[in-house]
């Protein structure tokens, strides 16, 4: 049986392949639409735990001509700290002096890190299905484990079984539970995987963000099941955001089952289209 999701993900790739680039000894991937006219605004997109570069295919593919979008995959080395340098070392490669910087999950703490260290460097910050806090983290499942001693299989099993967990009660979301059993099985590689549990597990506390409000934008779902309330609060608490999207529905990945609401979302932090007005909005 073929999945739509898969598939569509893959004819995107056969025209958008990721590519290697070292960042400060760093082996990352990448997927970048290009150098565009100058005065186009630039969109860095950084996945979570379980996506590659080609996660955000149906934004990159919405937005092409119109932006340019650098989309990366983790390194194996290296953990929230370095990769705070390596992100700016990239802008600084492909001549973007600021983007708009969205994360999801662990990419959502990255670039708040990322805000923090370099505030000239983010034209507007979008933190999505995300926290802001680690403390406590180290008591859940996976991060409570020995990240560095436990089989592989038991930490692809543990995403396994939550996914599956996931299908059973949203059975209109199989084709994604579908394309994430693939990542987490196999098509993310075992260093690539271990380290990004052991990057957040470990991650240094967020300073404050020096970001003003109307340049900083969240993203949520009220059906999260990764990202409790009390993580949604903490972050918009932190971040006093002049908008704070909120799905009603698209669990932890927004992005794939609700790409159009999600899309318009970048629209209008890359000023593509008229902002909506401050405050709290409900897709």
């Amino acid at each position: 049986m073929t999945n739509p999701l898969i598939d569509a993900r893959d004819r995107f790739g056969e025209t958008h392949p990721e590519r290697r680039i070292d960042l400060n000894g760093r082996d990352w991937g990448m997927i970048d639409t290009g150098a565009a006219p100058e005065g186009t605004p630039t969109a860095l997109l950084i996945s979570g735990t379980l996506g590659r570069a080609d996660i955000f295919w149906q934004q990159i593919a919405a937005l092409s001509g119109r932006a340019r979008v650098i989309s990366v995959t983790y390194a194996e080395t290296g953990g929230i700290s370095e990769w705070v340098t390596d992100m700016l070392t990239l802008l600084d490669r492909s001549g973007v002096r600021s983007a708009v910087v969205l994360g999801s999950s662990l990419g959502g703490y990255l670039v708040q890190a990322i805000a923090a260290a370099a505030p000239d460097r983010v034209a507007h910050l979008i933190p999505a299905n995300t926290l802001s806090d680690t403390t406590g983290l180290d008591q859940r499942p996976p991060y409570s484990f020995d990240l560095d001693a436990t089989p592989i299989d038991t930490l692809r099993d543990g995403f396994g079984n939550g996914l599956r967990a996931w299908a059973q009660t949203h059975p209109d979301q199989a084709d994604l539970v579908d394309l994430l059993l693939k990542e987490a099985g196999g098509r993310i590689p075992a260093p690539e995987l271990r380290n990004r549990l052991v990057a957040l597990k470990f991650a240094p506390p967020l300073p404050p963000c020096p970001l003003p409000p109307e340049r900083i934008s969240t993203i949520e779902a009220d059906d999260d099941p990764l990202v409790t309330p009390p993580m949604r609060e903490g972050v918009r608490s932190a971040l006093k955001p002049a908008h704070a999207w909120r799905f009603s529905s698209g669990g932890h990945f927004p992005y794939v089952v609700r790409p159009e609401a999600y899309t318009a979302i970048l629209e209008q932090a890359l000023g593509l289209t008229e902002r909506t007005a401050p405050g709290e909005h409900v897709l």
